[in-house]
């Protein structure tokens, strides 16, 4: 048994119900709620250490929560959308939310991606080490021990996806990666079929690191292939 909660935000108390048995088979803490509005009142109330949260629901949809969630905590946020909800799937990842499974889903699909989740917030977490790893490059610092990101000296906010992402890239300036690798090495598991994750992860990622997203200096597209980080 360990101590990791995970926050269940799903309308559909079947489905909702599933899942919590799932999570708590995994030795996990399960909550749930109902509505969006009681969700992020539930969020805030036991500080989760994962989030699934579904789409379309009533009182306050799920990309309304993950907005204001994404405000004040960087907790890994994990869309639980109909295959028909393909704009607002990509909607949901500018918001802020670091992946999205497809309803029907399956249950191994699901826990494969939790873990995934929860083990990158994990190795992300500062280091106690002394020998603090640092890569800089022009107005950026990266302390990968100290799960830290400056430009000029200011200090940046990143999700623990953007900074797992950034942090992969530098530390192998130059060498492109395509997106089905990225989706292996950075989210934690196989290519499932989606690679606009990527795309909107690195999206995000530009307009807080680059002074102009538009022309990046840092994360860079190798067209055709993916991306690296200058070097």
């Amino acid at each position: 048994m360990n101590n990791q909660k995970i926050v269940i935000v799903e309308d559909d108390m079947a489905i909702s119900d599933i899942i919590k048995y799932n999570v708590e088979k995994e030795g996990y803490i399960a909550y749930t709620a109902y509505d969006g509005k009681e969700g992020l009142d539930l969020i805030n109330e036991v500080n989760p250490d994962l989030i699934l949260l579904d789409l379309m629901m009533p009182k306050m949809d799920g990309l309304e929560v993950c907005r204001k969630v994404r405000k004040t905590k960087n907790t890994p946020i994990i869309m639980l959308t109909a295959k028909a909800e393909e704009v607002d799937k990509v909607v949901g990842l500018e918001m802020g939310a670091d992946d999205y499974v497809t309803k029907p889903f399956g249950v191994r699909e699901l826990m494969a991606r939790i873990k995934a989740n929860l083990r990158r917030v994990e190795t992300s977490e500062p280091s106690k080490k002394k020998d603090d790893h640092i890569i800089e490059e022009g107005d950026l610092r990266i302390d990968t021990a100290k799960f830290e990101v400056r430009k000029k000296g200011e200090v940046i906010e990143l999700t623990h996806l953007e900074f797992g992402l950034l942090k992969f890239l530098s530390s192998q300036k130059g060498q492109v990666f395509s997106r089905e690798t990225l989706l292996s090495k950075v989210w934690g598991y196989e290519y499932y079929g989606d690679i606009r994750t990527i795309d909107v992860t690195v999206r995000r990622l530009r307009e807080k690191i680059e002074d102009d997203p538009s022309r990046a200096e840092y994360v860079l597209t190798k067209r055709g292939v993916g991306y690296y980080f200058r070097g």
